[in-house]
């Protein structure tokens, strides 16, 4: 066992904005290496990291010794930094939306399989207080029989007066849209609280905005600003999930409801969050017990449940077992996501 893992980062959007500052407040990390195309050796340079690439091949074929890598890249690029990592015996942590397509996700699973690395995807909105208390409740029973997952991510940064820069994000065919970066985790928030796979999906992409306008000026968007999905999960179980960019207000909701009470997490944005039990006799509001990383959150919202998912892969690394969300898991999310539009 090592006391301290060494870690190479592949990503200079959010691996820089949240994955940098969780590793480095996390006592059993050491990001050593930052691959990005574009602009890795300011952000390194920055940031006090020894190496910078252009490429998470130019990494791993460097020499540079690494214990793991975390693939925090645009869509259209993991599959090659994940199945270079497995290749080189590297744990791997792979960002949302997991693939392309199915067939790329399946590829990225049975490399994983493979092999004897420790593999998990980045779903860290596991760890807001709020939608753990709500597993909890499902797990010991509290909320029974299950009948429907709701959930609604409300926000309005793709309005037609938004000035999002263009880029990838934009791109139906690189990975952009709201289904890959928000309804991906919608769908596995659903899945691990319903504790069983997907029987079925349906749904649709929403482009309300395709043209937009950014300092540059006016450009094209073919990516979906609102994604809708349906799901049964059988034994009486559905979810109803939308994510919608183009709205007045900022609100996101978790509700579920069984049939002897409903439990309703809510807040005006993703990670602060008020939950309350509702049945036929009253409404109580539930404390939570904050995250123990829950000092970091001043430096951003994500780096504390980045830090209980990094606990959750060291438990996998060092003792093959964890809470982490997995590659199988993420493959069922890909299936979902194949059924509303996104990839194939």
């Amino acid at each position: 066992m090592s006391d301290i893992y060494t870690i190479g980062l592949v990503g200079s959007g959010f691996g820089v904005k949240a994955h940098l500052p969780a590793l480095a407040a996390h006592p059993r990390f050491d990001c050593v290496a930052l691959a990005s195309p574009n602009s890795a050796g300011a952000a390194a340079a920055e940031r006090g990291i020894a190496h910078a690439f252009t490429s998470c091949e130019e990494m791993l074929g460097s020499g540079i010794a690494l214990d793991g890598v975390i693939v925090a890249s645009p869509p259209f690029a993991h599959r090659d930094a994940v199945l270079g990592a497995i290749a080189k015996n590297l744990h791997v942590l792979c960002e949302k939306p997991f693939a392309l397509n199915v067939a790329d996700a399946e590829a990225m699973l049975a490399a994983s399989k493979a092999s004897k690395v420790a593999c998990g995807v980045v779903h860290e909105f596991r760890w807001v207080p709020q939608r753990t208390a709500i597993k909890e409740l499902v797990a010991n029973g509290h909320l029974a029989p299950l009948r429907e997952i709701e959930m609604t991510h409300l926000a309005g940064f793709l309005r037609q007066d938004g000035r999002r820069a263009r880029g990838w994000w934009f791109e139906k065919e690189k990975g952009g849209g709201m289904a890959g970066a928000l309804l991906s985790h919608m769908i596995d928030s659903a899945t691990w609280t319903a504790g069983r796979p997907p029987k079925s999906a349906t749904g649709i992409l929403r482009c309300a905005n395709p043209t937009r306008q950014d300092a540059a000026g006016e450009f094209a968007s073919t990516v979906d600003d609102g994604a809708f999905a349906l799901i049964d999960y059988g034994d009486g179980l559905v979810a109803r999930l939308t994510v919608d960019g183009t709205a007045a207000v900022d609100q996101f909701t978790l509700a579920v409801h069984a049939e002897n009470r409903t439990a309703i997490a809510s807040g005006t944005g993703l990670t602060e969050l008020q939950l309350f039990s509702v049945d036929d006799d009253e409404t109580n509001e539930l404390d939570c017990k904050p995250s123990k990383y829950a000092k970091f959150k001043a430096v951003n919202p994500h780096v504390p449940m980045l830090m209980e998912l990094y606990d959750a892969w060291i438990d996998q690394i060092e003792t093959g077992t964890s809470i982490l969300p997995t590659f199988a898991e993420a493959v069922a999310t890909q299936k979902v996501l194949a059924k509303v539009g996104f990839g194939a």
